[in-house]
């Protein structure tokens, strides 16, 4: 697998110099779409181009940290890891607004960048998503960028996950992969998460599957059963058993 980091936050930053008007959501959509064939040129979907003056100011901290150059290091790490699998990518960290304003519900938009982005991923773009309501980190900025690209090294060996058991594979590898330690349990939250999950393997439906990755607060918040669960428990289970696998390797 060969890697090409292409470093857009200074491009998203650039768009929100020109004024919270048409002029700029033109100007994000001729950025966007590749003119003569109208396909995506570059992967900036998730941004808001109507974001008010708290995106401007996150996308100036993530500048000051050189986030994109951390990155792109992380990411040519990673290749040498990878040089065994096929494919070609370009991989590149947006910024998804979920601070302010209706355009971003956290819980869909992280839902289908970690299972719904074979399509983008065929075009050849991985992405990984920054968020507004979240401080500027250079830890964040290179795990994001690494866990984009081990999913899509997972995605290249398996088939795109389909049920709760197949997502908690492909991410808790992801995250493992990239170093990650959050989302965390206590032992104790950890146990009763296993035990939840359990009987919910198997499914496959939105209502199921993201009240069991996210917690009883995505439930609450999409009109969905709540299953008893705390904020990312799913996620976190699974973090902590491909943690687990990668110990003993």
């Amino acid at each position: 697998m060969t890697l090409e980091f292409v470093p857009l936050l200074r491009v998203q930053r650039d768009l929100y110099e020109l004024p919270r008007s048409m002029e700029r959501f033109r100007a994000y959509i001729a950025t966007m779409v590749d003119p003569d064939t109208g396909d995506l040129a570059l992967p900036l979907v998730a941004m808001n181009p109507m974001g008010k003056d708290h995106v401007p100011a996150l996308l100036d901290d993530y500048l000051r940290l050189d986030a994109d150059l951390l990155a792109a290091q992380s990411v040519s790490s990673a290749e040498g890891r990878l040089s065994d699998l096929p494919g070609a990518f370009k991989v590149s960290l947006v910024m998804a607004d979920d601070a302010k304003g209706g355009w971003t519900n956290r819980y869909c938009t992280e839902f289908s960048q970690r299972f719904e982005s074979t399509t983008l991923m065929k075009r050849g773009w991985l992405v990984g998503l920054l968020w507004t309501s979240e401080a500027a980190s250079a830890d964040v900025a290179r795990s994001e960028a690494l866990v984009a690209v081990y999913r899509a090294a997972h995605l290249v060996r398996q088939r795109a996950a389909r049920t709760l058991d197949e997502m908690l594979t492909q991410e808790g590898f992801a995250m493992a992969m990239a170093g990650c330690t959050m989302p965390a349990l206590d032992s104790d939250d950890l146990e009763y998460t296993r035990e939840v999950v359990a009987a919910h393997r198997d499914a496959q439906d939105r209502a199921t599957v993201m009240a069991c990755l996210f917690g009883d607060p995505a439930a609450h918040a999409l009109g969905y059963p709540a299953q008893g669960l705390t904020e990312r428990a799913g996620l976190a289970l699974a973090l902590h058993d491909a943690r687990a696998r990668l110990a003993v390797r």
